[in-house]
């Protein structure tokens, strides 16, 4: 199966209610920090985040990790902060793991990384904040845990 890059809310939406653990390449144990704030929201969602950062055990309470193979168990979501030319670097990495998406925030393109995550059957957003994506589609609400995105409401 080929993955695909995705642009809409609805499959936005979809993936947001049923992926429950993002993994989050560069998560700065500042505070201040854009990486510090998305990956705090997204605990506050119930979302499990695993840091992705070297020379950090711990960061909001969760055990990081150095690099994305380190990552013991599956990942639904891997969402990256980290430069556009930086990103071929954690491709291969992302692929052994096997993570449904490959998320790149706002201001992080790399059209090559993405060609090759989708060969591989991952699907891929760039350019968009995940944080911003889930506050506009459930307006900052909590995600229901236990609901299943394939049931019609």
């Amino acid at each position: 199966m080929t993955g695909k890059v995705i642009t809409g809310t609805d499959t936005i939406r979809e993936i947001l209610l049923s992926c429950r653990t993002i993994a989050v390449v560069g998560l700065s144990p500042k505070p201040n920090r854009d990486s510090h704030r998305v990956g705090r929201y997204l605990l506050e969602q119930g979302y499990t985040v695993i840091p992705i950062r070297p020379a950090q055990k711990e960061i909001l309470g969760c055990k990081a990790y150095r690099e994305l193979e380190d990552v013991p168990g599956p990942v639904d979501v891997v969402n990256v902060f980290r430069r556009s030319e930086q990103v071929p670097s954690l491709v291969e990495e992302a692929v052994r793991l096997g993570p449904r998406l490959f998320w790149m925030q706002t201001g992080i393109e790399n059209r090559t990384a993405a060609e090759r995550l989708n060969a591989a059957g991952i699907d891929v957003v760039m350019n968009r904040c995940i944080k911003q994506d889930h506050e506009a589609i459930f307006g900052c609400r909590l995600t229901p845990i236990f609901f299943d995105a394939r049931k019609k409401e």
